[in-house]
């Protein structure tokens, strides 16, 4: 079962990451499906999934992970990472299960982190980046409010060759609270 509800948005709930998501986080990014659109080139295995999530809960983090769930069911993650608070900018990252594409959570879950990061953390601007075949996170970035800046030239390896990534960017005076 999830954690307690940290924020809410129109469809999802984000929740804090506790241990007995593992399984669930485990399984998840390891799926070929969902592991294609993040930049994880190796398998994780259960043990550092479960670091990984005792290294969000600790209380020195800047860091935000949080646990998208629908109706009390987990469905992906969504986070800031690298929360820079002296320059005010923080990358936005999510994934869900393959099983929840399409339904709009990924855009619910990234809109309401980004009001988050601008409203409660006043961080000044949010990016974010997605391989260039990633339309669907792409959509996700546009629909949020995102601008694309730029794209990162053979940046990432997978599937045997060197891929472009793009970088998108949000700053808080752009946002509107789509």
């Amino acid at each position: 079962m999830p954690g307690p509800a940290f924020l809410h948005g129109e469809t999802v709930a984000l929740h804090t990451i506790e241990a007995e998501d593992v399984p669930f986080l485990h399984e998840t990014v390891n799926d070929p499906a969902v592991r294609d659109g993040l930049s994880i080139g190796r398998p994780l295995s259960e043990q550092a999934e479960r670091e990984w999530v005792e290294s969000v809960g600790e209380r020195d983090s800047d860091e935000v992970h949080l646990l998208i769930c629908v109706d009390g069911d987990p469905v992906g993650t969504v986070g800031l990472n690298g929360v820079a608070a002296t320059n005010g900018h923080a990358e936005l990252g999510y994934y869900l299960a393959e099983d929840a594409w399409g339904n709009g959570y990924a855009t619910d879950a990234a809109r309401t982190l980004v009001d988050h990061a601008f409203g409660e953390l006043r961080l000044h601007r949010v990016y974010a980046k997605a391989f260039e075949d990633n339309e669907g996170s792409q959509r996700v970035l546009a629909k949020v409010g995102f601008e694309r800046e730029g794209t990162l030239r053979d940046h990432w390896y997978r599937r045997g060759s060197h891929e472009d990534v793009h970088v998108y960017g949000l700053l808080a005076d752009e946002w509107d609270g789509r």
